[in-house]
């Protein structure tokens, strides 16, 4: 071996990753932390969810017949939906989580019932 490998073997020094515990300081400067302007919490999904189960009930209490709480739960969830996107842009985005979730419950609810009465009678019953 000559002395410019025995040189290089000894100035080779493994390199680890900078991972500090963050126990002792480094002398680097501190990582950014992005803290969420609006965090998401339980309390505020809870309360998008109650206010949007009251909301589809009360009108899908005004259609008389299957096709009108079908049309009704549609228009009230789309109009549940408008609020969502506002409250994600510029709210609280926990309510609209909440919002979101049941209305989506809302409109299987009422596609399991559209498909339930197409599947007993045959006949599309939403025209």
């Amino acid at each position: 071996m000559t002395v410019a490998a025995s040189a290089r073997v000894e100035e080779w020094v493994p390199v680890l990753p900078y991972n500090p515990s963050g126990l002792f300081p480094t002398g680097r400067p501190p990582r950014p932390s992005y803290r969420e302007p609006n965090p998401v919490g339980g309390v505020g999904v809870t309360v998008g969810a109650v206010c949007t189960l009251a909301w589809l009930v009360l009108f899908g209490l005004l259609g008389g017949s299957l096709v009108g709480y079908v049309w009704w739960t549609l228009f009230a969830g789309a109009l549940a939906w408008l609020v969502a996107v506002g409250l994600v842009r510029h709210g609280d985005r926990g309510v609209a989580a909440g919002i979101a979730i049941v209305t989506a419950g809302g409109w299987s609810i009422a596609a399991a019932a559209v498909a339930t009465r197409w599947l007993s009678s045959g006949d599309w019953p939403l025209w």
